[in-house]
């Protein structure tokens, strides 16, 4: 099983301090069955900086601590890039890591409670580049949870969206479940990953979640989530679901 998002670079952002945290994360991920991870601190999100230099020295270095401990695990490197007007620039520079080698597609992170001004003008340059944006957990996103149609224009500009696990099995509240839940019911969220920090409070759960889409969607989702997760990180075409509009009458938070 592949995850393409996770903190568990010791002592680089919010995620993991210490080798010996990032050890335990990796055992977690272990027992859930995942076979690869992808490494992606936060960058350009104000707060952290990790460019593309610092996440491939520190991924090289927590693998071989991987490696000396047997730990069946293999680490990707990447980034969870916040979206910011200098974003095009950084990538002009080099500092930008892609989830896959060929530079196609990049994992961004949005705003927690209103979408930037200058997104649609940022989406469009990227992929007329040929990159296209990974929506990082669009159901916390509180535009997304208040009116999940506004993510239609950007799927229709070619984006893709990743969902948080722990969204899907109600560690961040039933109001973000249950918008993780629209997305899923009308085919908008089109993978899933972890997006661990720690054991504890952020930990992997990507085994639930998977079990809970099944339960949703049926097990056709989850074949088809797990096959894009490896599209992805080998740069190859995926295959988009049918996504469709939200009509008004099922777009009732919970209160």
């Amino acid at each position: 099983m592949i995850d393409l998002h996770s903190h568990i670079l010791p002592g680089l952002d919010d995620g993991a301090r210490t080798v010996e945290e990032s050890l335990d994360m990796a055992q977690q991920a272990i027992d859930q069955g995942i076979t690869h991870l992808m490494c992606t601190p936060h960058h350009l999100n104000g707060k952290f900086m990790n460019p593309a230099d610092s996440v491939i020295e520190a991924v090289d270095k927590l693998q071989k601590e991987l490696d000396q401990r047997h730990l069946p695990l293999t680490l990707l490197e990447g980034q969870e890039v916040r979206l910011t007007e200098v974003l095009l620039s950084e990538i002009g520079k080099e500092s930008v890591l892609f989830i896959d080698v060929t530079d196609r597609y990049l994992l961004l992170e949005l705003p927690t409670k209103e979408l930037p001004l200058h997104i649609e003008g940022i989406f469009y340059q990227l992929i007329k580049r040929g990159h296209i944006p990974v929506i990082a957990h669009p159901e916390r996103n509180l535009v997304f949870r208040k009116d999940p149609n506004r993510l239609l224009p950007f799927l229709k500009m070619g984006a893709l969206t990743q969902l948080t696990a722990p969204s899907i099995v109600g560690a961040f509240g039933k109001e973000i479940q249950y918008a993780s839940k629209q997305l899923l019911e009308h085919q908008m969220g089109f993978m899933v990953a972890s997006d661990a920090h720690n054991v504890s409070s952020r930990a992997f759960l990507l085994k639930e979640a998977y079990d809970e889409i099944q339960k949703i969607c049926g097990s056709e989702t989850v074949v088809a989530m797990q096959k894009m997760a490896k599209d992805l990180v080998n740069g190859d075409p995926v295959d988009r679901p049918n996504y469709r509009a939200i009509k008004e009458s099922s777009s009732v938070l919970y209160s």
